[in-house]
């Protein structure tokens, strides 16, 4: 298995998220552009990056500095946990307010409260599962 979150693993989520209707569809719904990071909290930048456009993943890569929409950290074993395990809305809640899962870029408040994200991003940590 490639390294959490490297060029490769990054790849392999690009392929999976757009494979999944529940993520992928929902999100072209409401023609949501991002680009996103993944990385460690202990770290000083993200490790693996998304560049979405109305809900495909059409860039997956090592961050190089790209410009972020949505930065999303925690340590290594949490995002272990997360990914084998899923997130349902309260372990999000916790996650968040616990700091386990920190939004250096990004507002958690005004995406948890749009369901129309909220589905999606918890979504995305079942598509990581299957990396």
């Amino acid at each position: 298995m490639a390294e959490l979150f490297s060029d490769e693993w990054m790849k392999r989520l690009q392929e999976e998220w757009n494979k999944e209707p529940e993520l992928k569809d929902a999100l072209a719904k409401i023609e949501f552009n991002s680009t996103i990071a993944y990385g460690f909290d202990d770290e000083d930048n993200p490790r693996g990056v998304v560049t979405i456009q109305n809900g495909e993943v059409i860039a997956a890569a090592a961050y190089n500095g790209q410009e972020l929409n949505w930065d999303l950290r925690a340590s290594s074993g949490n995002w272990e946990k997360w990914i084998k395990k899923g997130i349902g809305m309260m372990g999000l809640g916790m996650a968040y307010t616990s700091r386990k899962l920190k939004f250096k870029v990004g507002d958690y408040a005004a995406m948890i409260k749009d369901p129309r994200m909220a589905k999606p991003f918890i979504k995305s940590f079942t598509v990581m599962g299957r990396v």
